[in-house]
């Protein structure tokens, strides 16, 4: 999404304000009225509801409200028309993305996948980058997904004991795979899947039993 949606629609909505507080100045000034008449008689002439006014309007209360109906929905459409779009460019932004990490991971070859994006994974996947190692992590917590964006780093939201899921992010032509996800059974059974696809592939998984770690 482009920067200067969000910026539009606040600035929008700065002016919004200081429509409110001309209009309810200016009934302050030509009707006499409280600041809360002043601002109801603003908010109701604006939005264009239609509720009884405050008290009877002068000839020049009507003029000024007639000044207040324009300028009111003019800002308010520029407010709704700012956000529609801020909306359909953060739409627009997020199907891009998913295309083009669709495309890498169609095309990336000779990497680490990681399985687990915790502490551990982290660590792993940060080291790896920083040797300039092509990384793709697995992990099934959505929240994971703004870290990784903002890192650069491709990956999918998932869980990684499905074989989809390591066929996804292109185990076959992958180098290695390291799975320290927070079960030792769904490290075992990783391994055992990512084995199957690509036998001459360099595995690490975590194992906290010993008997676990025997079984791999």
């Amino acid at each position: 999404m482009s920067p200067l949606g969000p910026r539009r629609v606040i600035k929008g909505f700065i002016i919004l304000l200081v429509i409110l507080m001309i209009g309810s100045t200016g009934y302050m000034t030509i009707e006499k009225w409280n600041f809360l008449d002043s601002l109801y008689m603003t908010v109701i002439t604006i939005t264009t509801v239609g509720y009884r006014e405050v008290a009877s309007v002068s000839k020049e209360g009507r003029i000024f409200t007639i000044f207040i109906i324009f300028s009111g929905m003019g800002i308010i459409a520029y407010i709704l028309g700012m956000a529609a779009q801020a909306m359909v460019d953060f739409q627009v932004g997020t199907i891009l993305g998913r295309r083009k990490l669709g495309r890498t991971l169609r095309s990336i070859k000779n990497h680490y996948v990681i399985c687990g994006f915790g502490r551990i994974g982290k660590i792993i996947c940060r080291e790896l980058k920083a040797n300039k190692i092509p990384t793709v992590v697995i992990d099934n917590n959505p929240e994971t997904a703004q870290i990784l964006e903002e890192e650069g780093v491709p990956y999918i939201v998932d869980d990684a004991t499905s074989e989809e899921a390591l066929i996804e992010v292109g185990v076959e032509r992958a180098r290695g795979l390291v799975s320290v996800v927070a079960s030792d059974a769904d490290n075992l059974f990783i391994t055992m899947s990512a084995r199957g696809l690509n036998p001459a592939m360099f595995i690490v998984a975590r194992a906290d039993e010993e008997q676990t770690e025997k079984n791999s």
